[in-house]
């Protein structure tokens, strides 16, 4: 299984926020810290506030910062959430699917039982559990922590 570039910045993107709850923090200062780019970014951002993960704030003084707390963010649930519209693979997929097997094929409920195991194991870990105690990625991600404060 691969997950798509989207997931992977979503993460990021969240666990930055984490590590920095106790502020907003802004698009440009992600981009630097996890080496993204700032459009990939805002199509992420606007995705994760659109599903409740991020609340954002317009403004010059404005920012983005947790939706809800982070012991109740699940790995699984962001996976899911930003992953179903991507189908695992091309039997998944209403449109696009050309697979002539589809009707006989047992290999689908397979890989449909297999992703939801993979999931459900994400399910039992929290975006807290990914960034509480973890001092070497506050170091990473505290935007001041190079700037000797």
């Amino acid at each position: 299984m691969r997950l798509t570039k989207r997931t992977n910045i979503s993460m990021r993107v969240l666990m930055y926020c984490a590590v920095n709850k106790d502020r907003l923090v802004t698009k440009s200062e992600i981009a630097e810290r996890c080496n993204t780019s700032e459009n990939h970014l805002a199509q992420v951002i606007n995705r994760l506030a659109q599903l409740g993960f991020l609340t954002t704030h317009r403004g010059r003084h404005g920012g983005m910062s947790l939706g809800r707390p982070m012991e109740e963010i699940q790995v699984g649930e962001v996976f899911r959430a930003v992953e179903s519209p991507v189908p695992i693979a091309e039997c998944f997929a209403d449109a696009d699917n050309t697979c002539p097997l589809v009707k006989a094929c047992r290999l689908r409920n397979a890989i449909a039982v297999a992703t939801e195991a993979f999931y459900a194991s994400l399910d039992k870990v929290t975006l807290a559990d990914l960034v509480c105690e973890n001092a070497a990625l506050a170091d990473l991600m505290t935007p001041f922590a190079c700037a000797g404060r």
